[in-house]
């Protein structure tokens, strides 16, 4: 049934498609066979620094030659490699025994993400702590006298025992738990607290009881632990077209998907890894970038060059497109606008609704573009930043636009498939998008303006903001500023982009997502004290949210 319904819809479409032009019908004809490629299963979802990613760029690639767009990635070509930094990974080489018996790693036992790296031996028991030895040290004391506190925070507790074993002469510090209260400790690759000066080993519990449940017992430990970054490599694919002229338009679309879920990004509930197709988000975008290129390297708009860029790791915090902005193949200083396409092929046949984000970042957009239009029923937004990478642009002072045609209930999830996607409306959004870069053939170097901020929504909504825009890509602990919005908060008392936040109160945080959960802490009226780092100087601001 379902396949009849499918052809059903594919017929009705191909009768639309009787009704166009032949220009139109290459276009359509065109778009299907993109989204086809880029939305097969071979490609494996596409997730940045996979082989499928590689087979998706190198089409892209392909595309961009056979439009006789010049290379503009790095060394002469169309690609551009950025890195990805995933955190933290235990190395094969680590290795650990108790009384000559090698240990397998996580079974058995697992060092702590901030341990240091090292190789030792020491003989000890679990009574015994001196200088020149490990120390073991088991939790059930602590947990268990602090089991009905709300404050306890067992990493604080495990941090002074670090501090206290170091001053003291320990060569590594060996952590058990013989309570019944579970610690909830585990090898955490993102994790982001500062690096030991000693290595810090968690000893499961079967292996414990095994090795270390007599505590006057001198065992004999040897340990060699690595722990080295993760780190994979993206690739943006960036093509030209040099018209001779002062000024550039920047076209963008993402590329990569979610793979099979390994990120932790997907909606999908079930418990068999699926491949995550991403048609609509974002092949169908992707798809109507390589068209526009095409459309452009041949058409009459040569007041302008236009740059193409296919952006990866956008699924992951925006990583290719703040790559490319940090790393520019042209002078940004000569950029006019730029144009994002971000899930573009799933137009509701019944509305025609389109959300067009950015349109306050330049007074030009509002001469060029109104609310009413032949064909759709266009929903403006202002604001020029959002989750996806026109963001990157719009913090580097650049008129942004932003092109949407909404959420759906596929969206981050297996189902996201060629099959649903509306190629007559997506091919109607890529006309749109042409016309409008034909009515700014003529209008110069658009001025840019900053808007208001986007809010946050669904389970990430606050009571309160810094006005901060952080960078998810700033792989060090705290959360690093990447902007400020304009008469928040953040700026009136004095904070600025590069700065990285450390502490909001008595609440530390390591990185973006514990940030947030100490935001969620406070109320509109409170006040406190926010603790940053800038450059070498620790500096505290005194704040009322």
């Amino acid at each position: 049934m379902k396949r009849i319904f499918w052809l059903l819809v594919f017929a009705v479409q191909m009768s639309n498609a009787q009704k166009l032009k032949k220009a139109d019908r290459t276009l359509l004809s065109n778009i299907k066979t993109h989204i086809g490629y880029l939305a097969d299963d071979k490609l494996e979802g596409r997730r940045t620094g996979t082989a499928g990613e590689k087979l998706a760029y190198e089409y892209i690639a392909k595309a961009f030659a056979d439009a006789n767009l010049l290379p503009k990635g790095e060394n002469q070509g169309y690609i551009q490699d950025f890195e990805v930094n995933e955190g933290k990974q235990v190395d094969s080489t680590t290795a650990l025994w108790i009384n000559d018996n090698l240990m397998a790693n996580e079974k058995d036992y697992f060092p702590l993400v901030y341990s240091a790296n090292g190789i030792g031996k020491s003989n000890t028991a679990p009574a015994i702590q001196e200088s020149g030895a490990a120390w073991i040290w088991d939790l059930k004391e602590k947990l268990e006298e602090n089991k009905t506190n709300p404050h306890f925070d067992l990493q604080d507790a495990i941090n002074s025992k670090i501090t206290e074993a170091t001053a003291k002469g320990a060569k590594a510090l060996i952590i058990t738990n013989s309570s019944s209260i579970a610690d909830e400790l585990k090898f955490e690759p993102k994790g982001k607290i500062e690096t030991a000066s000693i290595p810090v080993i968690y000893i499961r519990n079967e292996s414990r009881l095994k090795y270390l449940n007599n505590i006057t017992n001198t065992v004999t430990l040897k340990w060699n632990i690595a722990i080295s970054d993760k780190r994979r490599t993206g690739h943006n694919v960036a093509g030209y077209i040099d018209n001779g002229a002062a000024y550039t338009i920047i076209l963008g679309a993402h590329y990569d998907h979610l793979g099979y879920g390994e990120d932790r990004n997907s909606l999908y509930t079930g418990t068999t890894p699926m491949i995550h197709n991403g048609a609509d988000d974002n092949a169908s975008g992707t798809a109507a970038l390589i068209e526009m290129a095409r459309l452009l390297k041949h058409k009459s708009f040569k007041n302008y060059n236009y740059l193409f860029v296919a952006f990866s790791g956008e699924e992951l915090g925006l990583f290719g497109s703040k790559y490319y902005t940090e790393h520019p193949t042209i002078d940004l200083n000569t950029a006019n606008y730029m144009i994002n396409m971000d899930m573009v092929g799933r137009l509701n046949d019944s509305t025609h609704g389109l959300t067009i984000g950015g349109y306050g970042t330049s007074d030009t957009w509002g001469k060029l573009m109104t609310e009413k239009d032949s064909y759709f029923k266009i929903k403006f937004d202002s604001t020029g930043s959002g989750p996806s990478d026109h963001t990157s642009f719009y913090r580097k002072n650049m008129p942004v636009l932003f092109f949407f045609t909404g959420v759906h209930s596929d969206y981050h999830k297996p189902s996201d498939d060629a099959d649903k996607i509306n190629y007559t409306g997506e091919l109607q959004v890529i006309k749109y998008i042409y016309r409008l870069i034909g009515s700014t053939n003529e209008t110069g170097k658009l001025n840019f303006l900053k808007t208001r901020e986007a809010q946050a929504s669904g389970k990430n909504t606050f009571k309160v903001s810094l006005g901060i825009m952080p960078d998810y890509t700033y792989s060090g602990g705290g959360v690093r500023v990447d902007g400020v919005s304009e008469g928040k908060l953040a700026q009136r008392v004095g904070i600025k982009a590069g700065d990285i936040l450390i502490q909001l109160g008595d609440h530390k945080f390591t990185d973006v997502q514990s940030y947030m959960q100490v935001l969620g802490k406070f109320n509109k009226g409170d006040a406190s004290k926010v603790k940053l780092k800038r450059g070498n100087d620790e500096l505290i601001f005194d704040i009322v949210f």
